[in-house]
C-alpha cells in the first residue's frame, strides 16, 4: 500500500463523512479562524504524557488535565478545539509495550467529549484528529490499514465532530520533492512541522532560519526532550501570525511546542481583523505594556513595541552554541 493511497483514503473518508459547514462557512465569510496548539508536548511537560510513545491516554486517565488545557487555549482565542487523539489507534497503543488500560476507542471518545465540553463554553468548533498508524509502517495489508483509520473515524462520526484533520500522515521515503494531489469537494490544506522550512515558519513554535542546517538542527533534538531553548517568543509568534495572514492564510493554528500564550499572541496580532481580543488578554499588555506598572525603571523602559520587535533572544547559557550539531546518522537522514 503506497503512502499516497493511505493519505488519500483518510482524506476521502474525512470529506465523505465531514460535518464541516461550520468551518467552511466561517472561512467563506472571511473570518480568521484560530486553532489550538500542541497537546502532546504541552501535556508531556505537565507530567501527563510519556515522551517516546507520545500516546494520549491522558484523555481517559487524567481528563481534568486535558480539559484545563482546552480551556487555556479557548481563553487564548482558539476557535477550534482539536481532540487529543494523536496516536490513539490500537496498534500504536500496543506496539510500545505499554500496559494498556484503555482502548483507542475509549481514549478517542473521551477526547471528543472533553473537546466538545470546552468548545461549548465558547464560540468554538471541534476538530477530530485522525492519526497515522504504525500498521502502515509495519507493511500490513491495505485492508488492515484502512480498518485502523476507519475505527478512528467511526468515533468522530459517532461524536459528531465538526470536521476532521488528518495528522502527520507521512511514511514516504524519498530524496525527491513529493506532491500529493487531492481531488476533493471541500478541502482545507494543513501543514505541519516536518516537511519544509516554510511550514516550520508558519506551523511550529520552534525557531527557524533560512537554511537546511537549522531544520536538521532542531529536529534532531526532537526525540531527546531538549527543545525548550528553541521555543519562539510571543513576539516572534505575533510576526508569524502577521506573515501568515499577509500570505492569505485564514486558518492559523499550532502544532508541537505551541502553548496557550503562543495562541494568545496570534489572537492579539490579528485583533484588527477579528475585531476583538481573547479573554486571556485581560492579564497581558500588548507589546509588554503591562511592564509600565513595574517598580523598576529599566523594566518599565521595555514596555514598548520597538523593544520587543528588535529583541534577539538567546539562551544565555555559558558555552551554549547558537546551534547544536547533529550526529552523523541524523545528517544522513536529512540529506
Amino acid at each position: 500500500m503506497t503512502s499516497n493511497s493511505v493519505v488519500f483514503y483518510v482524506f476521502f473518508l474525512a470529506t465523505f463523512l465531514w460535518r464541516a459547514q461550520g468551518i467552511l462557512e466561517r472561512l467563506d465569510a472571511g473570518e480568521v479562524v484560530i486553532g489550538d496548539g500542541g497537546f502532546v508536548f504541552a501535556l508531556e511537560k505537565r507530567g501527563y504524557v510519556k515522551a517516546g510513545p507520545w500516546t494520549p491516554e491522558a484523555a481517559a486517565e487524567y481528563p481534568e488535565a486535558v480539559r484545563q488545557l482546552h480551556r487555556e487555549f479557548l481563553r487564548a482565542g482558539s476557535n477550534v478545539m482539536q481532540t487529543f487523539t494523536f496516536y490513539a489507534s490500537d496498534d500504536k497503543l500496543e506496539n510500545r509495550g505499554n500496559t494498556q488500560r484503555f482502548t483507542g476507542e475509549q481514549i478517542n471518545e473521551a477526547a471528543c467529549d472533553l473537546a466538545r465540553e470546552v468548545a461549548d463554553e465558547g464560540d468554538a468548533l471541534v476538530a477530530g484528529g485522525v492519526s497515522q498508524t504504525p500498521s502502515y509502517l509495519s507493511c500490513k495489508s491495505e485492508e488492515d490499514v484502512k480498518a485502523i483509520f476507519k475505527k478512528q473515524i467511526d468515533v468522530f462520526v459517532k461524536k459528531n465532530v465538526d470536521f476532521l484533520i488528518a495528522e502527520v500522515c507521512d511514511g514516504h521515503k524519498t530524496n525527491s520533492p513529493l506532491g500529493k494531489t487531492l481531488l476533493l469537494p471541500q478541502p482545507i490544506v494543513f501543514v505541519s512541522f516536518s516537511f519544509s522550512i516554510i511550514t516550520i515558519i508558519i506551523a511550529v513554535s520552534f525557531s527557524p532560519t533560512d537554511n537546511k542546517l537549522r531544520l536538521q538542527n532542531h529536529l534532531h533534538t526532537f526525540s531527546p526532550t531538549a527543545l525548550e531553548p528553541r521555543i519562539l517568543t510571543r513576539w516572534e509568534m505575533q510576526k508569524y501570525a502577521r506573515d501568515a495572514y499577509n500570505a492569505g492564510i485564514r486558518y492559523i493554528g499550532g502544532c508541537c511546542g505551541f502553548e496557550p500564550y503562543h495562541i494568545r499572541a496570534v489572537s492579539e496580532e490579528l485583533e484588527p481583523e477579528r475585531g476583538f481580543l481573547p479573554a486571556g488578554s485581560e492579564k497581558h499588555g500588548k507589546w509588554g505594556t503591562g511592564l509600565e506598572l513595574h517598580t523598576k525603571p529599566w523594566v518599565r523602559a521595555r514596555a514598548r513595541r520597538e523593544y520587543w520587535e528588535k529583541l534577539q533572544p538567546a539562551s544565555g547559557r555559558p558555552f551554549c552554541p547558537s546551534m547544536s550539531k547533529p550526529d552523523k546518522e541524523m545528517l544522513l537522514f536529512f540529506t
